[in-house]
């Protein structure tokens, strides 16, 4: 096969058509590589795929170059279309093995292809290869562990969530990080792969829909819902938050509009939410659901009307609770937090401990008060700018902790100000709205006082024109009695 026997032997042949038509073609870079996985060792030991791993960056960098430019017709047409324009090769790829298109996906990312190209590719490569994994074991009470015969889809999992771009890029689509999330699971994964998914999931948790934290459990005998991953997930987003914070020495991230504690507010919102939906499983642990609820640190919520949602609907759904159990679980409602409504619910629910019950009656009595003295939050302020003081003997980082965590209550209690003054203003509505309807909307009670007054003739005088009017009539009407009288008599 070499030039030693003949001119253009086998070897140079093979070498002009690598050249001349492998190189130059997408296509065929793809299809000589897919066909080397059967020449294994030999081909890696004469280099072919090598050289087509480098041949397929180049031309994908090249349609980058192209679908750039040709960018206006793609934006003008369909969304189908323009998907063609864009990422037309992305399902040549996805005919190759997990460890060839590793290396080709490391080999566009040195050439420079663009991050959402990439990614693209990486999401129809999963749902190609890892279609219809587990689909008998979820929701199955009867299921088993289901890692036993997936070795290939485990290693593709791990190497797909170790090809994800290295920086916390927001172009990867949720929905996608949550699908292939549920599939590590599934195939068991290693605990790194599950937890890099996790950690990019958190980095924007407040973006999450209630759906996508609903993950099913594939233990057996262990509730429906995969509660330890959605924790761990909580875990990730506490301590992003923390160093977003921590990052920024100045008070302006601590506003009350400020990104980091507006996302704690969502994020407090979802997992009360996410509780709720939870909380009829009939599998679900006491354990389990007060461990994702002590996470959530105090200043996570404003009001706990939807903490206290959740805790009810538990208590419902899990009525052989002991005593003791109850108020574990309720110990967790802050009744200060509680709004008018949720406040009237606890105090007539049966399934409430007593205490907790005596709380909600005793804190509701305190803020009645408080506001018909008009001195609500006077209290707190003060013990606010009591505890600053004592402060000073710090050291400035935890003077600083303090200060910061001072200023989150202080946020917090605005919140919750705002909330009853619109309690306030809601019963105060009815209020009025009840006295209109009790009296006849009000004007008929004053009209007939006033025709009661005037009948009487209390303030009657010789300037009231209104009350000249009425004695002549009750003249008239005494003339026309006495009339009547003598011709009764007569």
């Amino acid at each position: 096969m070499t030039e030693d026997y003949r001119e253009e032997n086998l070897i140079a042949r093979t070498e002009i058509f690598l050249v001349e038509v492998v190189s130059p073609s997408l296509e065929k870079s793809v299809e000589v590589l897919s066909s080397c996985e059967a020449l294994l060792p030999t081909a890696e030991e004469v280099g072919i795929p090598d050289r087509c791993i480098d041949a397929i960056a180049r031309n994908v960098c090249q349609e980058q170059l192209v679908s750039g430019l040709s960018g206006v017709d793609c934006d003008s047409g369909s969304l189908e279309l323009k998907d063609r324009c864009l990422e037309w090769w992305v399902e040549d790829l996805s005919v190759l093995s997990i460890d060839f298109y590793r290396r080709v996906i490391m080999a566009m990312g040195h050439v420079g292809v663009h991050i959402d190209n990439i990614i693209a590719s990486l999401m129809h490569y999963a749902q190609v290869s890892l279609k219809g994994i587990g689909k008998l074991q979820i929701w199955n009470p009867a299921r088993e562990y289901p890692c036993k015969g997936e070795k290939g889809q485990k290693t593709i999992v791990e190497t797909l969530v170790s090809l994800l771009p290295p920086e916390k890029s927001s172009c990867i689509p949720l929905i996608f990080l949550f699908g292939i999330l549920r599939i590590a699971i599934m195939v068991d994964a290693a605990l790194a792969c599950r937890l890099e998914i996790e950690r990019r999931i958190a980095f924007r948790l407040e973006m999450v829909l209630l759906d996508d934290l609903l993950i099913p459990s594939v233990q057996t005998g262990d509730s429906l819902f995969d509660i330890d991953t959605v924790k761990r997930i909580l875990i990730h987003f506490l301590q992003r938050i923390d160093q977003e914070e921590n990052e920024d020495c100045g008070y302006e991230s601590e506003g009350i509009d400020s990104p980091s504690h507006g996302a704690l507010l969502k994020v407090g919102r979802l997992i009360d939410t996410y509780l709720a939906e939870i909380a009829p499983d009939p599998y679900l642990s006491l354990d389990k659901f007060t461990a994702i609820i002590s996470v959530l640190p105090d200043y996570a919520r404003v009001i706990d009307d939807g903490l206290y949602r959740a805790i009810d609907i538990y208590l419902k759904a899990h009525p052989m609770l002991s005593e003791q159990e109850c108020k574990k679980l309720c110990k967790f409602v802050d009744c200060q937090k509680l709004s008018q409504e949720a406040c009237n619910h606890a105090a007539q629910n049966d399934r409430l401990p007593v205490q907790m019950t005596v709380r909600v009656l005793y804190f509701e009595q305190l803020r009645l008060k408080n506001a018909l003295s008009g001195s609500c939050g006077d209290t707190f302020v003060s013990q606010k700018i009591s505890s600053g003081l004592t402060s000073a003997a710090m050291s400035p980082r935890d003077t600083y902790a303090s200060l910061r965590r001072e200023n989150r209550e202080l946020k917090l209690e605005i919140s919750r100000m705002r909330v009853r003054l619109s309690d306030l203003e809601k019963e105060q509505m009815f209020m009025k709205q009840g006295m209109m309807d009790k009296t006849g909307q009000g004007k008929t009670f004053l009209t007939s006082l006033s025709r009661g007054i005037g009948r009487f003739g209390i303030f009657g005088g010789p300037s009231g024109g209104k009350h000249h009017k009425s004695g002549r009539k009750s003249r008239t009407s005494e003339c026309k009695t006495g009339r009547s009288r003598r011709y009764s008599v007569s």
